[in-house]
């Protein structure tokens, strides 16, 4: 498959992107009620009801996360990760695999054009700007905690409107495509059917 010329040159001009000016690169403005609530999260220290109830929902979850992971332990260890960092800031846990899916694919490796890591793609100025600048976002739980942390604030900012929270969460405030695709994985992958 062949990568159109503009293509080649973006995908060189990240290469030769420091990565420090990525990390440190911050928004104009920082919204100190979410620095708080990150803050908060992060020095937080199970989230099932009872066994049978994680059973099933882990081995349900776990099919449909299989063409992501096929490793199964790989998929049971990220499956009770996101289910407590997502019962811990009060989010289903199937909206955080939707976002998962749409943000990296289940790629915890995964790094946006814009410098955002991980799983929930976060953005590495929330280190410095939180005081934990030796946090990695690559660590499943760390970025877990991250980004369930930021997207329950803007959903409470957002007085509970989903729409709105996906957009604040994905930088695309005021447009909906975000959201929309969010939606559709939620759909077709993780509510039950």
């Amino acid at each position: 498959m062949r990568l159109p010329l503009l293509g080649w040159w973006s995908a060189l001009l990240l290469l030769l992107l420091p990565a420090k000016a990525v990390a440190d690169a911050a928004p104009a403005a920082v919204d100190s009620s979410l620095r708080e609530a990150l803050i908060r999260a992060i020095n937080a220290s199970d989230s099932f009801t009872n066994r049978y109830v994680a059973e099933v929902w882990l081995m349900d979850m776990s099919q449909r996360l299989a063409r992501w992971l096929p490793e199964p332990n790989e998929r049971l260890e990220l499956l009770r990760q996101v289910h407590y960092e997502a019962t811990r800031a009060g989010l289903p846990p199937e909206l955080v695999l939707a976002v998962i899916e749409v943000e990296s694919a289940f790629n915890r490796w995964a790094i946006s054009s814009a410098g955002a890591q991980g799983l929930m793609q976060i953005m590495p100025f929330w280190l410095k700007e939180i005081g934990r600048p030796d946090d990695n976002l690559f660590h499943v739980g760390t970025n877990l905690r991250y980004g369930c942390t930021i997207l329950r604030h803007y959903l409470d900012r957002s007085k509970g409107n989903l729409t709105e929270a996906l957009a604040r969460y994905n930088g695309s405030y005021g447009r909906y495509d975000y959201p929309q695709r969010v939606y559709r994985a939620l759909d077709r992958h993780w509510f039950a059917q």
